[in-house]
């Protein structure tokens, strides 16, 4: 996804750029090999430019970050986690339509998260 807004994290950058963010964060956890990680990016990417200086939108591929996946649990791929104040608020498993995604950001800002 270069090129876009949305932010490419690891676990060096994780705890800055997500659970010391001012504003909401919504993480995807992914990897290179997954098909329905492949499938959302575009949506992701979409978002993020939409939503962008009120919510970061954040991919971290799990392979080559394994301490954050571990411990926030990551079984299957994609996860999408929503962060705000440090803490998940909402959490979304498997590839889903781009209304979705947008319903836990419009959540989040309205302070329903």
């Amino acid at each position: 996804m270069a090129g876009t807004d949305v932010l490419d994290i690891g676990d060096s950058t994780f705890k800055k750029e997500v659970l010391e963010s001012d504003v909401p964060v919504l993480v995807d956890f992914t990897a290179a090999w997954c098909a329905p990680c492949r499938a959302i990016a575009p949506a992701l990417a979409e978002l993020a430019s939409r939503y962008k200086g009120q919510v970061k939108v954040a991919k971290l591929d799990v392979d080559a970050n394994q301490d954050t996946s571990q411990e926030f649990g990551i079984r299957s791929l994609p996860t999408l986690l929503m962060f705000k104040g440090g803490k998940v608020v909402e959490q979304i498993v498997g590839a889903v339509p781009k209304t979705r995604l947008e319903g836990v950001i419009t959540k989040t800002l309205s302070g329903q998260a």
